[in-house]
């Protein structure tokens, strides 16, 4: 199992994001063809652009779909620090390097043939400060965990997310359905390729999930909160992999985590044994006694004279 992590100190001073990942072939694929990216830019990148996380799940036989998995993030990355850009620009940006890496992908199996097909899911998610922009194309998945409750963030582009939003199925026949896994929508299958976005407000205490389908299709949305809520980002994203292998995916398992961790100020400790608020007491208290040592003397004087 490969596992990641980050720190990053907010702008906003009292949070401090950090992230883990983890990534696991599975019990039953020799190749792992998810990839994962974390981020952390430094200087006047972290403050316009902020950090970005990503997903990918990739598909196609010979190893293709880990080549379209590491395209899809390697491509997004350079795209979105690519350039200067304002925070209210962010998630135009965020849909263009994704399409961007879908046309890359494209051109890369196009020219040789059908038989060379590849493609990826991909969810990205961009947080600056409190701001969240989440971006997905496929069955990858965001959560937002808030209040112990988790909330799916992104809509699956696949066949049973179709016909459950259509009312044609209910979602536990969707998850029993042998179609699960047949998606709408990837990365690389055509020329140009629809990106759904997602705006929110992060608050401070809240958790951000990114999975593959080898993670949510056999750990439960409370099983995700319950885990994320009880461990660090990197325990929490190695465990929710563990628990998909536990419960026998059949596929390659990838999660990330992320916390907007509250930052408590500390009091000031007092000083053991002395200090200088102890060393000015003693000497406004030497001071007095001169004082008093000197109208004594002074009083006496007057008296014996």
């Amino acid at each position: 199992m490969e596992e990641l992590g980050l720190s990053v100190r907010q702008r906003a001073r009292e949070t401090v994001l950090v992230v883990g990942a983890a990534t696991d072939p599975g019990p039953v694929r020799e190749q792992n063809e998810d990839a994962v990216l974390l981020t952390e830019p430094e200087g006047e990148l972290a403050r316009s652009h902020g950090v970005l996380l990503a997903v990918a799940d990739g598909m196609g036989g010979y190893q293709r779909g880990e080549v379209a998995a590491q395209l899809a993030i390697e491509t997004l990355r350079e795209v979105f620090y690519g350039s200067p850009l304002e925070p209210t620009e962010i998630p135009q940006r965020l849909r263009a390097a994704i399409r961007q890496a879908n046309e890359r992908i494209y051109g890369e199996w196009q020219p040789l043939g059908e038989e060379h097909l590849m493609g990826t899911t991909l969810v990205a998610a961009v947080i600056r400060e409190h701001d969240l922009t989440v971006a997905n194309v496929g069955d990858s998945r965001a959560y937002l965990i808030r209040a112990k409750r988790a909330t799916q963030i992104t809509r699956d582009h696949s066949l049973v997310a179709e016909q459950v939003a259509a009312g044609m199925m209910s979602e536990e026949e969707a998850r029993e359905s042998q179609y699960r896994n047949v998606i709408t929508r990837a990365l690389g299958h055509r020329h140009r390729v629809d990106v759904d976005i997602f705006e929110l407000r992060l608050l401070s205490d809240d958790r951000l999930v990114l999975t593959t389908d080898g993670v949510h299709d056999f750990v439960s949305v409370d099983e995700i909160a319950s885990t994320v809520l009880a461990h660090p980002p990197e325990e929490a994203a190695r465990r929710l992999v563990e628990l998909a292998i536990a419960h026998q995916t059949n596929d390659n398992a990838t999660a990330v985590v992320a916390w907007v961790k509250p930052v408590v100020e500390e009091e000031p400790v007092p000083v053991e044994g002395g200090g200088p608020n102890r060393l000015m007491v003693a000497l406004v208290l030497l001071g007095l006694l001169i004082f008093i040592a000197i109208v004594a003397v002074i009083l006496a004087l007057g008296y014996g004279g």
